[in-house]
């Protein structure tokens, strides 16, 4: 049979890869590699890590077994140059970990960063911080090892598991600029002192001064020292207010007393379902001191209430009705034999039932007494006395109870941005909208997690950990830039595009992205390339989005 396809032309299943790829390059992921990381290797640092970070976003087992990756690959047209998959060999990807560790880890992704934010015009003013643990299996004994692989908090709820933590530093929403690896057994309190001290000095170098920029953290910033080197370094704070502090639950009791709230309205970005409806929000300012400085507090209240504190309110009535019923059941053990007594009796059981939540309704029920024996014929029963008995029936009292059940739906926001300009450049509503932006930095930590990118890597070297969290630092960049980008384009010429089963949508994924272009397959002849298919009218429509020129596909 005739062969129909000549000898000197191969085949090559590229996917969404090129895109990566030409984000990359818009970031100058390889050229500032290449000028910071001191090596003088076949393959170079640049080159390496722009193979990992495609090999993670690729799908598939990512960081192991790379030579095969590469092996049925256009590596000219993924990597820009023409790079033998042997390179790719475990000896020499351990060699450039080990050379990036040399030169530092927060160095390199710093100045990627900065690439980014200047090529992409991201605005730095807003900050997101916050860490998570990575769990991992293994003893990990080393002798002063750079990293601390150890027992700690587990935020995965694997206690059992030794684990090391993430840091990261974002901008507009989910934009990674700083990202680290801590010690184990870090505590959030910690890094975030730590981190307070050198942010000033860090985003100068994307030109804000102190109190150009706002610094959102979860409730773990709130302690004497951070709250103090704040105040020394004139940085702007938004967080959440530990419920545990007197001050949060007095804030939210004067909320619900003065019932004079401000409607924010429905703040969600996605549309509402049946099984989640939209949360309505409304807040109230306030102020709380906090050793001996007063601060700006929001206290909000969210419609979509917590229903751990509903159930923990359902509790508490529960034993309260208990505690009642048993103390009914003791003072009336018995019949009265006059009414004042019963009356009596009664009262008592009310003030016991003053702070209980509940009210009661009573009833007396005259009951007539005779004598023993048949009486005689023809005669009526005459009463010899009379006995009272005292009916209880037992009631949530909802009037007392529908403050408990407001102030479970509230949460206090807690800033140093305060004064008249402040508070009118940054109403309540816009710092509950910027502290809401906080989900976007937990969705991040949902992508370093992912067990497809995370659970299946083999390092066992505490300084390749280090150099292996800067990969998935910088895929998570790429990932990131990619959905800001489709993003901005439909919002800026106020259209949509198709999203899951076809359906329009205007905030699609990078994800999603990714499922638009499965069947990307490039022919090659020499240096000559071309798409064995067209590209579909979507797929189109995606890489507009994406800013990116459909020719990625097939010119290195």
């Amino acid at each position: 049979m005739r062969n129909l396809v000549p000898d000197n032309v191969t085949f090559s299943e590229v996917g969404h890869l090129p895109i990566i790829k030409d984000f990359a390059k818009k970031i100058k992921l390889v050229e500032t590699l290449d000028a910071m990381v001191d090596s003088e290797m076949d393959l170079s640092p640049g080159v390496a890590i722009l193979a990992m970070v495609l090999d993670t976003l690729s799908g598939r087992t990512p960081l192991y077994r790379m030579e095969e990756f590469f092996q049925e690959k256009d590596t000219e047209l993924m990597l820009g140059c023409d790079v033998k998959p042997e390179l790719f060999c475990d000896y020499n990807i351990g060699r450039v970990l080990d050379k990036i560790f040399a030169t530092g880890t927060q160095k390199v992704f710093s100045q990627i960063a900065q690439n980014a934010i200047g090529v992409f015009d991201v605005d730095v003013r807003r900050l997101h911080y916050d860490t998570t643990s990575i769990s991992v299996f293994g003893d990990y004994d080393f002798t002063d090892p750079p990293l601390k692989i150890t027992y700690g908090h587990s935020k995965d709820k694997r206690p059992d598991l030794k684990q090391f933590l993430i840091s990261m530093l974002c901008v507009d929403r989910n934009i990674p600029i700083l990202g680290t690896t801590e010690d184990g057994n870090a505590s959030d309190k910690t890094l975030n002192n730590e981190l307070l001290g050198g942010v000033s000095k860090h985003m100068a170098r994307h030109g804000l001064r102190p109190g150009a920029f706002v610094y959102v953290a979860d409730a773990a910033f709130v302690t004497p020292d951070n709250l103090e080197k704040a105040k020394d370094q004139n940085v702007k704070f938004l967080t959440r207010l530990p419920a545990t502090y007197k001050e949060c639950s007095r804030a939210i009791s004067e909320a619900v007393a003065a019932d004079h709230w401000t409607g924010f309205g429905n703040l969600n970005q996605t549309p509402a379902t049946k099984k989640r409806p939209a949360a309505v929000y409304r807040g109230f300012e306030t102020t709380v001191e906090l050793y001996g400085e007063a601060y700006r507090a929001i206290v909000v209240h969210s419609s979509a209430h917590d229903k751990r504190r509903h159930k923990r309110i359902d509790r508490l009535l529960a034993q309260k009705r208990n505690d009642l019923e048993a103390h009914c059941k003791k003072i009336n053990s018995g019949p009265f034999y006059c009414r004042a007594e019963a009356e009596a009796t009664a009262e008592k059981i009310l003030k016991t039932a003053a702070s209980s939540y509940h009210e009661l309704t009573y009833a007396i029920r005259e009951v007539a007494k005779y004598r023993r024996g048949r009486p005689a014929k023809g005669k009526a029963r005459r009463p010899i006395g009379y006995e009272y008995l005292l009916d209880i029936k037992i009631g949530v009292d909802a009037k007392a109870v529908a403050p408990l059940r407001l102030e479970a739906g509230c949460f206090v926001l807690l800033t140093n941005l305060s004064g008249t300009q402040a508070i009118e450049k940054w109403p309540a509503i816009t710092l509950l909208e910027l502290y809401k932006n906080q989900s976007g930095i937990e969705q991040n930590f949902g992508f370093l997690k992912d067990p497809v990118i995370v659970n299946s890597i083999f390092l066992k070297k505490p300084n390749r950990i280090e150099v292996l969290g800067l990969i998935l630092v910088i895929a998570l960049l790429i990932w990131r830039l990619i959905e800001r980008c489709m993003r901005q384009h439909l919002e800026e010429t106020k259209s949509e595009i198709s999203g899951w089963k076809n359906r329009p949508t205007k905030r699609p994924t990078a994800f999603m992205m990714t499922t638009k272009f499965l069947s990307i397959l490039v022919a090659r002849s020499g240096t000559q390339r071309q798409s064995v298919r067209p590209l579909k009218p979507v797929q189109l429509e995606f890489l507009q989005a994406m800013g990116v020129n459909p020719e990625v596909f097939v010119k290195p």
